[in-house]
């Protein structure tokens, strides 16, 4: 039991150095603690309780999975959406991620899929410039 929880913080601190964690919400926290109990409700006997809380823990993840999937981008294509230069720093990337968005957001007459675009391309430059430093 030991292995898996320090598997799984292994895996947690590799999440939140790469960026992975971004998108975390409440529930998806709620859904694993409900799954490691189960785990642990399950290795004492217990498995009626066991099983409610990996189904719930399931079913979370089947309703999350559900949602709008996030706009996946490369980074050429959110280099020029965000028009900034290859070695653009964060300072740069967030300038003109601000200066976009304002156009571009529903509440100021634009579209939600193009601010979803414009929020992923500069999700996508920030995450390359973290990998490169």
């Amino acid at each position: 039991m030991i292995w898996l929880i320090l598997l799984g913080g292994a895996a947690a601190i590799w999440a939140w150095q790469t960026g992975r964690l971004r998108g975390l919400r409440f529930g998806d926290v709620a859904a694993i603690a409900a799954a490691l109990l189960a785990l642990r409700m399950f290795g004492r006997g217990n498995s009626i309780p066991a099983l409610i809380a990996l189904a719930g823990a399931a079913w979370w993840l089947w309703h999350r999975g559900r949602g709008r999937p996030a706009a996946r981008i490369d980074a050429d294509e959110a280099r020029a959406l965000l028009e900034v230069a290859p070695d653009a720093d964060a300072k740069a990337i967030e300038a003109a991620h601000r200066r976009l968005i304002a156009r571009v957001h529903p509440d100021a007459g634009g579209s939600a899929e193009l601010a979803r675009r414009v929020n992923a391309a500069r999700d996508t430059l920030l995450s390359e410039l973290r990998r490169r430093n």
